[in-house]
């Protein structure tokens, strides 16, 4: 074959194989002048939803403050960014986390599932997700019966570490670190460690007293005996203010009154000598530390339930920054 053939027939093809693409181009500009600009509109915001979707699960996921039980560090509404590259996103919501650079280390903000939450499956969390997203955050399916948004996440700060000791006392924690023989206060050992201290206290020490009493009488109203008359008429609305302190009182007593009963001697023990954390654990708790449902009620959370840790606010602008 010639050379002058070859490239007659290169020629050739180019001319065709550019022709198709650009009759191909106009067909489709020509169907896209035939669709309704509502029809674009919806093409539009469900490829956005979809990049957005993607970047969310392995990249950067934006979040919403729910709760004030960060606060004064995060406050309800605060919009912010949370990294999860670092820690290793999952390929599909709650399917095979992938390894990360990184663990979460004592001081961070983490954001983590909610040890609580029954999920309905990955395809159901993707779906809910892209319907919430499309819809400008105005339809929520991820709802209890009741009507209430179900919390699938949770944002805390990680206090504890593998081989910590954690012990809470009349609402202060306490750390006894892997190595060490003595138990130090959580401002102590993060002063210390140059970490952030944040906690928010809104219960005196001066009330505990109180609280303790209503968790003995709560306890001597389940075994059907008469408050003493010396601990005087405690105020069942103290209770709410250290949910914590309260249960520990009550199941201390009930311990003490049938030390047979295994399950209050167990949650009672635990109560007592605090919680070991084992490695791949962190034990993460609220900085508004009165008011946060946290790991004193579901126990330390392992590191493959952890998602990500938080970057920074970006709205309100009034509180953009970096978040410790």
């Amino acid at each position: 074959m010639k050379k002058t053939d070859f490239f007659d027939r290169l020629v050739a093809f180019s001319e065709s194989f550019l022709t198709r693409r650009k009759q191909k181009s106009l067909r489709a500009k020509m169907k896209q002048q035939k669709r309704h600009p509502v029809v674009d509109w919806i093409y539009a915001i469900l490829w956005a939803a979809c990049v957005v979707l993607v970047i969310n699960q392995y990249l950067f996921q934006a979040y919403r403050i729910p709760s004030g039980s960060m606060e004064k560090t995060l406050l309800v509404g605060d919009m912010i960014f949370v990294d999860k590259l670092s820690y290793g996103p999952e390929l599909l919501p709650g399917v095979l986390k992938t390894p990360g650079v990184s663990k979460p280390e004592r001081g961070k903000i983490i954001i983590f599932e909610n040890p609580s939450y029954l999920s309905r499956g990955p395809l159901y969390t993707i779906f809910q997700q892209m319907l919430y997203m499309v819809t400008f955050t105005l339809v929520d399916i991820d709802r209890e019966p009741t009507g209430e948004p179900r919390v699938h996440y949770l944002i805390k700060r990680a206090i504890g570490v593998g081989g910590d000791t954690i012990h809470v006392v009349n609402g202060e924690v306490y750390i006894k670190p892997r190595g060490s023989s003595e138990f130090m206060s959580e401002k102590s050992l993060m002063q210390g460690l140059g970490l952030a201290v944040k906690t928010q206290r809104l219960v005196s020490q001066s009330e505990y007293a109180e609280i303790t009493n209503v968790g003995i009488a709560s306890a001597y109203s389940e075994l059907n005996l008469a408050f003493p008359a010396s601990l005087g008429t405690p105020s069942v609305q103290s209770a709410n203010k250290d949910a914590f302190h309260y249960d520990m009182s009550r199941v201390t007593t009930l311990r003490d009154a049938d030390p047979s009963e295994a399950r209050n001697a167990q949650i009672a023990l635990r109560y007592e000598n605090g919680w070991y954390i084992a490695d791949s654990r962190v034990f993460p708790m609220g900085d508004n530390r009165d008011n946060s449902r946290d790991a004193r009620y579901f126990g330390p959370v392992a590191e493959k339930k952890v998602l990500g840790h938080a970057l920074f606010i970006y709205f309100p602008f009034s509180r953009m920054g970096s978040i410790r």
